[in-house]
């Protein structure tokens, strides 16, 4: 992380500034997290409030024993019925049941696997599932398997940060901003992070 603040402070003036008032760098993956649950859980947050997202993980979670999540095979067994019961729309439940049956396959590659292809190969392979987009595959890029240079520049946050840092009338187009964060590669993941702090500490302009 000390390289990465170093790097943005000398790439970025306004990234200097922004530094110096959030502090220093928090993001730390979740490196128990397999790619699956990682990606059942990204699509229960789509759309969606992170507290309202909370509590449908907290009921779908209720249909198995012990609240462990659960295998591939026992969310494949699980009826329509109940996981719409827990709060999960229909395009959902297809969704994570697309995910379950790729996982069960090998199409979503276990942990030691994810780890052994490259974030291109995983963002290629793992969008042709159902429901799967780019910014879900980068979430578990950036959050799971700690990969240190990847910028969503679709994310609302990251763009909604860019412009209130550079105080803008309006957001960055995601490809103007994705040109723009060449300047902050090999360590993309850790501008983002600050990016996101933007929003919650800086009024827009």
């Amino acid at each position: 992380m000390r390289a990465a603040t170093t790097h943005l402070r000398h790439a970025d003036p306004a990234f200097a500034a922004l530094i110096a008032q959030v502090g220093r760098c928090t993001l730390v993956p979740d490196r128990t997290q397999q790619p699956y649950e990682a990606l059942v859980r990204a699509v229960a947050h789509q759309q969606l409030h992170g507290k309202a997202a909370r509590r449908i993980l907290e009921r779908f979670l209720g249909l198995y024993p012990d609240g462990a999540f659960p295998s591939p095979a026992m969310l494949l067994a699980s009826s329509d019925e109940a996981l719409r019961g827990v709060g999960f729309s229909a395009a959902k439940v297809a969704a994570i049941r697309d995910i379950a049956a790729n996982t069960a396959t090998g199409v979503v590659p276990d942990r030691r696997h994810a780890c052994r292809l490259s974030d291109a190969t995983l963002i290629e392979r793992l969008t042709a599932i159902r429901g799967v987009g780019r910014w879900t595959v980068e979430m578990l890029l950036i959050f799971v398997l700690g990969r240190p240079d990847v910028l969503p520049v679709d994310d609302f946050g990251v763009r909604e940060g860019y412009r209130r840092l550079y105080r803008l009338a309006e957001q960055p187009r995601p490809r103007e901003l994705a040109a723009i964060g060449e300047a902050w590669a090999p360590f993309r993941s850790t501008a983002a992070w600050y990016l996101w702090r933007a929003v919650e500490t800086l009024q827009p302009a």
